[in-house]
């Protein structure tokens, strides 16, 4: 098709402000698919999505509309994905700001706002559940008027659900979103998602920047060096319609023939081989790797620790952020220590292990990355507590800090506050969108979120409040290895990385939440938690008395006091060697997350 009819867009939006459903209306009034077909959140392929009422895999899908060619990607609105979001909107010149018109401007219509505007994508706001009772058209308006610095006949209003507005919308795509341009001859593609088609292999989305790819093409991609060949080539509607070119400017698929996503990174950029003049020297900017930022062990109560690797490799298959390693704890047997993008990745492989897997898991309570820079002045990354070095060996431990956004009405911004400051949050700035909503921003270690700040913040905010954040760097901190003792044995799956000051505080919780857990040996059991040989709290766990002198009927009290001074040195020596088992169930206040 001629470019100057083609319009490349992407929705962004916060989670639950309807852009799913915005993107079901587009497929059923530019008659993409038969209204039969279209389901609430058709490109939501996932049953997990549904429910949820969550993107967690972006979506393509091509449109016509009076004459025009309309490409459309559906986002993921959590700050987990973040990267997909900015390599997607690098693939379009548009994009739709939808803003739920019950809830107003929340802290991921931020972050992604902002990510368009570097992309320097020309932006339609949207206010979408007009029909609603609650709906606030007057003040939501004003805070996108103060956010874009635009009109108010800018804004669109629509309903989704309703299908009304909906071709207003179309309409000012075709007319504010700029055909795409470039002046280049060599084939540049930039990859925005790729996933495992158990037919196909991995097939990457990608949006053609200048030239075009044909099927038989020899490619290569660029980060990776991996070289392929062009077996499959077409377009989204969203099934795969194969075309047996893409030209420039479009956005389609690619079927390669590779067998690991891995090889086939999200924001790589893919050329040709064997052709000088239309090989690219040069990839597209924005390319980096997607590192982990938060780490669990899982365990398996359900089964061989193989059926959980065999779970996580074909997960994986579809998801390359995805890394695991094996790792045995004393208590609980095998499992894999698992690098997650965010919680909400983490709950999402959660969920998706034991509904797909039947896998019935023990999760522990995740925890960060952290920097070591040891005395020579060389670095590396630890990712759980057990990997830190002795105090001594090193000069310091840096951890990772985030930008920390959070959206709140006015009048509970005293207790948000309090909230994140006993967080070891550092205050940085302060705006208001309007009257009657702020935006706060601060710096605060990540392993203080990670957690349980979400359910406090809602709290605290009466549920109003939103937050986003992003990675930011790693900084210098006062942080030490807590270690727990069962019975004078170090628990390696318990050990934490803490701030110095609060290891009492969070010492003194962990010994007493086992002492509730631990279930009464014969012997007395000590729980302990200490920072190398110094031990901050203690606690003891009672022992079981068995009646020795139930069968005494009668007699002189020596007998009786010679079978309680025989028991007496019993559970002395059982103490000295005795060896408690514990049961997984009194891992799980502790470690379930």
């Amino acid at each position: 098709m001629d470019k100057d009819k083609i319009r490349n867009f992407a929705i962004i939006a916060h989670i639950d402000h309807g852009k799913s459903t915005l993107a079901d209306r587009f497929l059923e009034i530019t008659n993409t698919l038969p209204k039969d077909k279209i389901k609430e959140q058709t490109l939501d392929r996932m049953d997990l999505e549904r429910e949820r009422g969550i993107t967690i895999k972006l979506a393509p899908a091509r449109m016509n509309w009076k004459g025009y060619e309309l490409n459309l990607i559906d986002t993921p609105g959590h700050v987990d994905f973040t990267y997909e979001v900015s390599r997607s909107l690098a693939a379009v010149e548009g994009a739709i700001l939808v803003v739920d018109g019950t809830q107003g401007i929340q802290a991921q219509t931020l972050t992604n706002l902002y990510l368009a505007s570097d992309q320097s994508l020309e932006i339609i706001p949207v206010i979408n559940k007009v029909d609603l009772p609650g709906a606030e058209v007057d003040r939501v308006s004003q805070e996108i008027i103060n956010l874009l610095n635009i009109s108010k006949d800018e804004i669109l209003l629509a309903s989704a659900k309703e299908g009304k507005g909906i071709t207003q919308i179309l309409d000012k795509i075709i007319e504010k979103v700029p055909a795409p341009q470039s002046s280049e001859k060599q084939v540049k593609a930039l990859i925005f998602d790729s996933n495992f088609n158990n037919y196909k292999g991995v097939v990457t989305f990608i949006r053609v920047k200048s030239g075009q790819i044909k099927k038989g093409d020899k490619i290569c991609f660029m980060a990776t060096g991996k070289a392929a060949e062009a077996l499959e080539v077409g377009y989204l509607n969203p099934d795969f319609i194969s075309t047996g070119k893409i030209e420039e400017g479009e956005i389609g698929y690619l079927v390669t023939g590779l067998k690991d996503v891995s090889e086939a990174k999200v924001g790589d950029t893919i050329t040709v081989l064997n052709d000088d003049e239309k090989m690219s020297k040069e990839a597209l900017p924005g390319y980096k790797q997607i590192k982990p930022f938060v780490y669990a062990s899982l365990y398996s109560t359900s089964g061989e620790p193989n059926e959980l690797r065999e779970a996580l490799e074909k997960l994986k298959l579809n998801d390359a952020s995805l890394t695991f390693e094996p790792e045995t704890s004393p208590a609980l047997g095998s499992g894999f220590r698992v690098g997650f993008l965010g919680l909400l990745h983490l709950d999402i492989i959660r969920e998706r292990l034991e509904r797909e897997f039947n896998q019935d898991l023990i999760i522990t309570t995740p925890s960060v990355s952290y920097k070591i820079i040891m005395q020579d002045g060389s670095e590396y990354i630890i990712n759980s507590a057990n990997e830190m070095p002795t105090p001594g060996t090193f000069q310091e431990i840096q951890e990772p800090i985030v930008k920390l956004e959070i959206i709140t009405p006015s009048n509970h911004m005293g207790p948000v506050m309090e909230l994140v400051q006993s967080r070891r949050g550092d205050y940085k700035a302060l705006d208001y969108i309007d009257s009657k909503t702020a935006l706060i921003i601060y710096e605060i270690p990540l392993s203080e979120i990670i957690v349980d700040f979400y359910d406090e913040l809602k709290s605290v905010s009466s549920g109003y409040a939103s937050l986003n954040y992003e990675f930011t760097d790693f900084k210098k901190a006062d942080l030490v290895k807590l270690d727990i003792l069962i019975a004078g044995d170090v628990i390696p799956p318990l050990a934490v990385i803490i701030p110095r000051e609060k290891s009492l505080y969070i010492g003194r919780g962990v010994v007493k939440k086992l002492k509730e857990t631990i279930p009464r040996q014969l012997f007395e059991v000590s729980l302990q938690a200490a920072i190398g040989s110094k031990v901050l709290a203690r606690e003891d766990v009672p022992p079981l008395r068995k009646d020795v002198t139930a069968k005494l009927y009668g007699g002189d009290v020596t007998r009786k006091r010679k079978l309680l001074e025989k028991q007496k040195k019993g559970k002395k020596r059982m103490k000295r060697f005795g060896k408690i088992d514990i049961p997984q169930e009194a891992f799980l206040s502790i470690l379930k997350r």
